[in-house]
């Protein structure tokens, strides 16, 4: 694993630099035909941190980056990473309103983004008060075209932000989490020594959303620091996954749970279908057991399922290669990082009973940006990360989550929440009280469900409320089960209760 060069200065971006001064020639991004080397990555991640520069960019400037997975993501982070700046990623597929508050909540001056949804990236910016370029993969050449390479990153320190990811809670709008240099980067280096154990022979299937921390730590960090390959598929679909799998020699499996059943199904009746596959990676929601039997059974490679979240870099326990694994649950902490499960007063339970799981560690975002009321109530005054999640720890020390204490709906890996929906909901005219709830879901884990209360007199079919939401939020967001209650159940002081709303039967889907 190449060393970092210049130990003083933790920028992320000294990772990238380190490998391609160990292994310039070796294939570091790869999209179908479209390659490139350490070599040919460092020197186009240094060119973007230039053009950053001359358009005023400084350190601990925000910069947003709204791109899908191609190699025009990668360099346009390590690049925003050399120059200093803090990324703010974000879905390509979000719509203007949500682009703007991204934006606007980190008051960030520039955006990159694709030319495919080009319409709500520039009109989010617009509202904004930032600049939008466009950074494709087929034009980052003439983007680039004369612009010199930075000389080498911007000194950073361990603990300053490196990133801004919005995660989503219970209350309010998304928070956006701050992520430090060493958070990012040490999270990376122990997935890369002790969890996934990767090297400069392996090749990482980038399927995971890279805007995610997910992708972002576990797939393209992990691969910078491993001198690895990463092959990217802008949007998962298992045959495509399956036949990249092969073309590239694949090693290294990373996805959520939906993936692992996508591909079960995608191999149906095939004899060694990933032959080149040694470890795969589960995360972002439980996966079932079956599942990773099946799995396993199937592809010949061992699956090992982890834990974290955005603000914990992302990943907090695992099943360690060298323990016994324990399908169901999330494993042990990882190294450098502490778990426990404590009761309402914040007090640790005994082995075995049910408490909310804190997180201390490296890994621990800084805070909420410019939150500090949301900060001090997710993170104690010593420095646990109540995390949410309910869960316990056995006689043996792994851990597995039994429920969330948080409302937020986990579909299909991606993280939504009700709040913003319901907020979306409020804004129909028709509209008198909106609850949105997760429904099971056979492959998806949770599917969105929204109750609507009409104001009297007035009407809206479950199509049209519907088709408002999706029209105004990313296609992963909107409810795909609507109904039109004639009372929503609420309390004495009328709030909402939703443990006690029911999937009405029939609900338009």
């Amino acid at each position: 694993m190449p060393s970092n060069p210049s130990p003083q200065n933790a920028n992320l971006a000294e990772n990238l630099v380190a490998t391609a001064a160990a292994y310039p020639d070796r294939v570091a991004l790869k999209c179908d035909d479209l390659t490139y080397t350490y070599a040919e990555f460092d020197r186009a991640a240094a060119r973007v941190a230039t053009r950053l520069a001359d358009a005023g960019i400084r350190p601990g400037d925000r910069v947003g980056i709204m791109l899908p997975n191609t190699p025009a993501f990668a360099i346009a982070f390590y690049g925003i990473m050399r120059a200093g700046a803090i990324a703010v990623p974000m879905n390509p597929l979000l719509k203007a309103r949500e682009v703007e508050y991204y934006l606007a909540n980190t008051s960030a001056s520039s955006l990159l983004a694709t030319s495919a949804f080009a319409d709500a990236a520039r009109a989010g910016a617009d509202a904004a008060g930032a600049q939008c370029t466009l950074i494709d993969d087929a034009g980052l050449e003439a983007l680039l075209d004369g612009i010199p390479a930075q000389a080498a990153p911007v000194p950073r320190a361990a603990d300053d932000t490196a990133v801004v990811l919005h995660t989503s809670g219970t209350t309010g709008k998304p928070k956006g989490a701050e992520l430090t240099h060493d958070g990012l980067g040490g999270n990376a280096l122990i997935a890369a020594r002790t969890l996934v154990e990767t090297g400069p022979d392996d090749v990482i299937m980038g399927c995971l959303p890279l805007f995610h921390v997910f992708g972002m730590t576990a797939g393209l960090n992990t691969a910078v620091l491993s001198a690895a390959t990463i092959t990217l598929i802008p949007r998962f679909e298992a045959a495509k996954a399956l036949e990249v799998i092969r073309r590239d020699g694949v090693t290294v499996f990373e996805g959520v749970p939906t993936m692992y059943s996508a591909l079960l199904a995608a191999a149906a009746g095939r004899d060694d279908p990933a032959p080149t596959l040694r470890v795969c990676i589960s995360g972002g929601a439980a996966l079932p057991v079956q599942v990773l039997r099946d799995f396993d059974e199937a592809f010949g490679a061992t699956v090992l399922e982890g834990y974290g979240l955005s603000e914990t870099s992302p990943i907090a326990a695992f099943n360690h290669p060298d323990r016994p694994r324990r399908p169901g649950t999330i494993g042990t902490p990882i190294e450098g990082v502490e778990m426990r499960v404590v009761d309402e007063s914040g007090q640790p339970v005994p082995r075995g009973e049910r408490g909310e799981i804190e997180v201390r560690g490296p890994n621990v975002m800084k805070g909420y940006w410019n939150l500090p009321d949301a900060t001090a109530a997710a993170i104690n005054s010593e420095g646990w990360f109540a995390t949410g999640d309910i869960g316990i720890v056995d006689e043996d020390g792994y851990f597995s989550i039994v429920d969330r204490k948080k409302e937020m709906i986990i579909r299909g890996g991606l993280n939504i929440y009700p709040r913003e929906i319901e907020e979306v909901l409020y804004e129909h005219p028709a509209v008198a009280g909106a609850a949105v709830i997760g429904a099971p879901h056979d492959t998806l884990g949770e599917e969105v469900a929204a109750a609507i209360e009409l104001k009297p007199g007035a009407a809206a079919t479950a199509d049209e409320l519907r088709a408002y939401v999706k029209e105004r939020v990313a296609a992963y967001k909107y409810p795909r089960i609507v109904w039109v209650t004639d009372a929503l159940p609420k309390g004495p002081t009328g709030k909402i209760l939703k443990r006690e709303i029911v999937i009405e039967e029939g609900a338009d889907k």
